[in-house]
């Protein structure tokens, strides 16, 4: 049997189910392995896992998952492509580590759009400068852990970036009583927890008169599954090092 032989971690979670059945579904890959955690079913441990079983391993699972992930991947050299947010300092060394020697694939978000939506809003934030407000507003569903969610965030970075700011000096989470006048340049995010969003992203612009508004409305979670696998297919062969949306676009 021929194909890119994928093994997905965090197997049994939302995303893996997904991400298992499309893979089934894709002739260019083959499902080699269901990763899931010490005691869980339905799979085997990355403990079992024959490293040369496997071309590249998809993951979305926990974050408490990582480190593990990353040493594996790092004493084997394998493709990875994470799809797990929230990540700690801790988390992001792991990764560090791990592209030494391997090719690894990093996105908050997956979907195309959400890439195109990076694109256009460094696009206005280098037109319209430090003078235009920015507030990034995003709503998913109720049992989404973290906030602001990982894909607000690369948006705010593409926005810092793209005025010439670093967005930890000017990142503002909500806003709670007397806070005062908005700084200029301040870059405000929102999350929302509602029901079973998603998820949306909203880029407001504001300065002077004028209010221009970017969006993005995934309605259905195969689009991160398709982008990620999208994703293993290209990451497959790469050279060691830390890729992203952007070079997938660039492809």
């Amino acid at each position: 049997m021929s194909g890119i032989r994928v093994a997905i971690v965090g197997a049994n979670g939302r995303m893996g189910r997904h991400l298992c059945e499309l893979t089934e579904l894709a002739p260019a890959l083959r499902l080699a392995a269901r990763i899931v955690a010490p005691g869980e079913t339905g799979g085997i441990t990355l403990a079992e896992l024959p490293p040369e079983s496997v071309d590249v391993l998809v993951d979305f699972s926990h974050r408490a998952a990582i480190a593990e992930v990353a040493e594996w991947v790092e004493r084997y050299g394998k493709p990875w492509v994470v799809g797990t947010t929230g990540l700690s300092a801790f988390d992001e060394q792991a990764l560090a580590d791990a592209v030494k020697r391997a090719p690894v694939f990093l996105a908050s978000n997956f979907s195309i759009g959400v890439a195109l939506l990076a694109d256009l809003c460094a696009r206005a934030a280098k037109v319209l400068g430090v003078e235009a407000d920015v507030e990034i507003v995003e709503t998913h569903h109720h049992g989404k852990r973290d906030a602001p969610s990982g894909t607000a965030l690369s948006l705010g970075h593409a926005v810092a970036s793209a005025r010439g700011q670093e967005l930890s000096n000017v990142r503002r989470d909500g806003r709670v009583g007397q806070v005062g006048e908005r700084p200029a340049g301040e870059i405000g995010f929102h999350a929302v927890r509602l029901a079973d969003i998603v998820g949306e992203h909203e880029v407001h612009f504001g300065w002077g008169c004028e209010r221009l508004t970017l969006k993005h409305d995934a309605r259905n979670r195969q689009v991160f599954a398709q982008g990620a696998l999208r994703a293993a297919q290209w990451l497959v062969g790469q050279e060691p090092g830390r890729y992203g949306m952007a070079d997938l676009l660039k492809s």
